[in-house]
């Protein structure tokens, strides 16, 4: 793993201490009639975010299902609250900090913000689950990477 106060990646964002930042860019697929950004294409926006933070802490999925382990991460629950309309053309950072990380789930903030003012927050919970549908562990080198987004060098909340 690289030093996580710098990009690794150009577009995958960034890691700036206990948060993962990803840029957005509001184009006409993300927006409604009236060019505000339709409610669900937030999710996909957050989806992308998680993604990309795993990128950049030098997780690799698709090696994970396929090689690794044989699994994957799931979205178990979402919660969002809906501030501001975000608008065509605006420059958005969608900020995920981990607030939780247990034996087989995590839980991420994910705030969807424009400069500086907070239009959508969002609450996830991911379990780490194996191709048939069951829960595994998550294993030691996710876990320590995933420690990253912690405030504390990797406290982790039992």
């Amino acid at each position: 793993m690289t030093d996580t106060d710098t990009d690794t990646c150009s577009g995958m964002g960034r890691i700036v201490a206990d948060a993962h930042l990803m840029p957005i860019r509001v184009y006409w697929e993300d927006t409604d009639a009236g060019a505000i950004v339709y409610y669900a294409n937030y999710l996909k926006f957050t989806e992308r975010a998680r993604s990309d933070m795993l990128r950049v802490l030098g997780i690799d999925q698709r090696a994970m299902m396929e090689r690794e382990s044989g699994a994957m991460f799931a979205v178990r629950d979402v919660q969002a609250s809906y501030l501001a309309p975000a608008r065509l053309d605006d420059d958005l950072v969608v900020e995920t900090r981990l607030t939780e990380l247990k034996g087989a789930t995590l839980s991420l903030s994910q705030d969807v913000v424009r400069q500086g003012d907070m239009l959508v927050r969002t609450t996830v919970r991911a379990a780490f689950i194996g191709l048939d549908g069951r829960p595994r562990r998550i294993p030691p080198l996710v876990r320590d990477r995933l420690t990253a987004l912690t405030t504390r060098g990797g406290e982790e909340k039992q």
